[in-house]
C-alpha cells in the first residue's frame, strides 16, 4: 500500500524498489537502468500483464518482459494485429472490424467489407503496416464508460463493436486503445508504440461467420504472424512451406490413401494402401491389448434410442454434434460416443470386486456432426473410429489402472512413433455434471497417480470433459506442432447416471468407477497427422509396400516374381513393377509413393542370391545378400518393442 507517498515493488531477484506513488512500470525500469527501459515491452504486475505506460496503483511484484520472454511475443502479435487493422482501415475505409486475437503462432483479424480481401491485397496492407511502424505512434491506453464506448463506435460505424459492448456484462471495465488516428476497443496489453513492431508477415485470407455461426454475415479473416527477430520468422515461413509440401490431404491424393467426395461431406473414402494402414493401426492397438495391456473387445451398436442419451447427458450437452434418425416411432440417435454402451455389457450380469477391473475396447463407428466451416481433410471428419477403451475398477484401482495406461500412452506415442509428449491435467468446466465433491475425488486421483509416475504436467483449468476431469497428453510433431492426441479421463458420473454397482468385500452394493481412454484417438485424425509428422514416408511396419522390384527389362520378370514370393513367403509386402518403362521412371515412382525399400534387378543379381538395395530414407544400399536382407525387413515390419516393461495393474 502507498506509504508517505511511494510505493514499493518487488522484483524476481528477490530485491524491492521504492517508487513515487502513481509510477508505471516503465519508471520502475529506467530506475533500475536505461537499458532495461529500452528493451522492456510489457509488465507483469502480481502475476496480470499490464502495459508498461499503465500507472501502477499500490505496493506489487514486478516483472519486465523483454523479448526473451514468450509472454511479450503474444503481446508483441497482439499489438500487430492491431497494426494491421489500422492498415486496412487507413487503405479501405468503410471497412468495418470485428476481433483480432493472438492465436498459436500468429494472429488474426476478421474484416466486414463488400469485397473479401485475398492474398494479393497483402502486399498494399504489409506496405502501410511498415510506415506505421516508422511512424512510431505512442499506443495509449484509456478507460471509458459505456455510454461513451458505445457513442463512440456508432460514429465511426462500427456495428460489430457496438454488439460486443452491450453483450459486456454490466459493470465491466472498458478500454480503449488508440495509436495515431486508429482506436480499438480492446482489453489490452500492448507494446508502447507502433516503432517496437517489426518481422511480420500476412500468410492467408480466408472466410469466417461473425460469431461462428453461419446464420450470420461471413467476413473475411487475415492471418498473419510477427517475430522479434527477421531469422525466427523466416525460419517460421520455411515451416509453414514444409508443412504445405507435407499436407495430408496433398499426400492422401499423391500416394493414393484416400479422398472425399460431395456425396458424403467430410467422410473419407479410403483405398486400398490407405485402408491397409488404417486397419494395421488398429490391429497395432489390439496386438497390444493381447501382450502387456489386456483388454477384452466388445462389439456394440450404432445407433440407440435417445432414451439413452438423454439418461447420459450427452443429448442436453451434446445434441448440436449428434445425427437423428427414427424406426417404429421412435426417436432414434447414432452414436457420437461408445461410453454409455459400454455400461450395458457392464449391467448385463451381476459384478462383484472380483470381476474389476474390467477393461472394454470398443472400435465403434461414430459420427458427429461437424459444421462445414470447420471440417478439414481427416483432421476433423464426421466419420470416425477411435482406439477407445472404458474401464470399470474400484476406487482402490484407479491410481494402477491409471499408471499402466500412462506407460501405455509413452510407449504407443513416444517409443513406436517418436513424438516429444506434455502432458496436461484438465480440471472441472463451468458446465460440469455431479457434485462438486464428486469432481473433487476425481481431481485428487488423477494428480495422485500422475506423481507416483513423477511426471511434470501443466494444470488445465476448466478444461476437463463434461463429465469428469481428465489427462491429456500433448504431442510435439517434426515441423514443431503440437497436437492433443491421447486422454485419460476418470468419470464418477456415468456409473450414477446408469445405476451400476459392483458388490464389495463386505457384501455391499458400491458404485464403480470409469475410465475413459483412447491412445492413438481417432484413427483418421491420427494418420493425418503422422502423414504431416512423417511426410508420407511410412516406418516399414506400417508402410502398404515395404518393398518395390524392378526388373531392369522383361527378361528379368520371372526372376522378380521369384524374389517377390520369397519375401512374401516371410510375411513382406513386396510387389514387382513389370511395366514396360525405363528403370529410371520405376526408380522415381517408387520414390514418389515413398515405398522404404526398392530392389533394381539385372544380369549381376539373377540367379546370385544378392539383390542391389535403395532405402528411400538412407538412399543406396549396395549389393546385399537377400536372405539378409530379407531378415531385416522382417525384424523392421514389427513395431518398436517399449523400453520397459509394461507395469502390471
Amino acid at each position: 500500500m502507498p506509504n508517505n507517498g511511494s510505493i514499493t515493488v518487488a522484483l524476481p531477484d528477490g530485491s524491492a524498489l521504492e517508487l513515487a506513488t502513481g509510477s508505471t512500470p516503465l519508471d520502475a525500469a529506467a530506475q533500475i537502468g536505461p537499458g532495461l527501459a529500452k528493451a522492456a515491452l510489457v509488465a507483469e504486475v502480481d502475476g496480470q500483464l499490464r502495459d508498461l505506460s499503465r500507472p501502477l496503483e499500490g505496493d506489487a511484484g514486478l516483472r519486465l518482459l523483454t523479448e526473451r520472454d514468450a509472454a511479450a511475443l503474444d503481446v508483441f502479435r497482439h499489438s500487430t494485429a492491431h497494426m494491421m487493422a489500422q492498415a486496412v482501415q487507413r487503405l479501405w475505409p468503410g471497412t468495418r472490424v470485428t476481433i483480432g486475437p493472438v492465436i498459436e503462432n500468429g494472429f488474426f483479424y476478421d474484416f466486414d467489407r463488400e469485397a473479401p480481401f485475398t492474398p494479393g491485397d497483402f502486399a498494399a496492407i504489409e506496405a502501410e503496416m511498415t510506415k506505421i511502424v516508422a511512424e512510431d505512434l505512442a499506443i495509449r491506453r484509456e478507460v471509458v464508460t459505456r455510454d461513451e464506448a458505445v457513442a463512440l463506435f456508432r460514429e465511426l460505424g462500427e456495428p460489430y463493436k457496438v454488439e460486443i459492448i452491450e453483450g459486456l456484462p454490466v459493470g465491466v471495465v472498458l478500454t480503449l486503445y488508440r495509436q495515431g488516428e486508429w482506436v480499438d476497443l480492446c482489453r489490452g496489453p500492448h507494446v508502447p508504440a507502433t516503432g517496437r513492431l517489426g518481422h511480420f508477415k500476412l500468410l492467408s485470407a480466408a472466410g469466417a461467420y461473425w460469431r461462428g455461426d453461419e446464420r450470420n454475415r461471413m467476413l473475411t479473416r487475415i492471418y498473419g504472424t510477427a517475430f522479434f527477430r527477421r531469422k525466427d520468422l523466416e525460419e517460421h515461413l520455411a515451416r509453414l512451406e514444409e508443412a504445405k509440401a507435407r499436407d495430408h490431404r496433398k499426400l492422401g491424393r499423391e500416394l493414393d490413401l484416400f479422398s472425399f467426395h460431395p456425396n458424403a461431406p467430410a467422410s473419407p473414402y479410403f483405398h486400398p494402401r490407405g485402408a491397409w494402414i488404417y486397419n494395421r493401426l488398429q490391429r497395432f492397438m489390439r496386438d497390444l491389448y493381447a501382450d502387456g495391456w489386456p483388454h477384452d473387445e466388445i462389439v456394440t451398436p450404432q445407433i440407440y434410442d435417445v432414451e439413452l442419451w438423454h439418461r447420459s447427458g450427452h443429448y442436453e450437452n451434446y445434441r448440436e454434434h449428434m445425427f437423428f434418425t427414427g424406426a417404429d416411432e421412435r426417436e432414434m440417435a447414432v452414436k457420437p460416443m461408445n461410453c454409455p454402451a459400454s455400461t450395458y455389457v457392464y449391467a448385463s450380469q451381476k459384478r462383484s470386486y472380483r470381476d474389476l477391473p474390467l477393461r472394454y475396447a470398443d472400435f465403434g463407428r461414430l459420427h458427429r456432426y461437424e459444421k462445414s466451416g470447420v471440417v478439414t481433410g481427416l483432421f476433423r471428419v464426421r466419420t470416425f473410429v477411435q482406439d477407445d477403451a472404458h474401464i470399470f475398477c474400484t476406487p482402490d484401482q484407479i491410481q494402477a489402472e491409471v499408471s499402466s495406461l500412462i506407460a501405455l500412452v509413452r510407449h504407443v506415442l513416444g517409443d513406436v512413433f517418436g513424438f516429444g509428449i506434455a502432458i496436461d491435467l484438465s480440471t472441472r468446466p463451468p458446465d460440469f455434471l455431479g457434485s462438486e465433491a464428486i469432481w473433487d475425488r476425481a481431481e485428487a486421483a488423477l494428480i495422485q497417480a500422475l506423481e507416483a509416475n513423477h511426471l511434470e504436467y501443466r494444470v488445465a483449468g476448466g478444461e476437463g470433459a463434461f463429465y469428469g476431469p481428465k489427462i491429456d497428453f500433448q504431442v510435439t510433431d517434426a515441423l514443431a506442432r503440437k497436437w492433443q492426441l491421447s486422454t485419460i479421463q476418470l468419470d464418477f458420473n456415468l456409473p450414477e447416471r446408469f445405476d451400476l454397482a459392483y458388490t464389495t468385500a463386505e457384501g455391499r452394493e458400491e458404485r464403480p468407477v470409469v475410465i475413459h481412454r483412447a491412445i492413438l484417438g481417432s484413427i483418421e485424425r491420427f494418420m493425418g497427422i503422422l502423414i504431416e509428422h512423417n511426410g508420407g514416408a511410412f516406418p516399414t511396419w506400417l508402410a502398404p509396400e515395404q518393398v518395390r522390384i524392378i526388373p531392369v527389362s522383361d527378361r528379368f520378370n520371372e526372376y522378380a516374381g521369384t524374389v517377390a514370393e520369397h519375401f512374401i513367403r516371410k510375411g513382406v509386402r513386396a510387389r514387382v513393377d513389370g511395366r514396360r518403362e525405363g528403370v529410371g521412371y520405376k526408380v522415381r515412382d517408387a520414390e514418389v509413393h515413398k515405398v522404404p525399400y526398392m530392389i533394381v534387378l539385372g544380369e549381376k543379381e539373377l540367379g546370385s542370391g544378392k539383390v542391389s538395395v535403395r532405402s528411400h530414407m538412407e538412399g543406396e544400399l549396395g549389393t546385399l545378400d537377400l536372405d539378409h536382407f530379407t531378415d531385416r525387413l522382417v525384424q523392421e515390419s514389427a513395431p518398436p518393442p517399449p523400453t520397459a516393461a509394461p507395469p502390471t495393474p
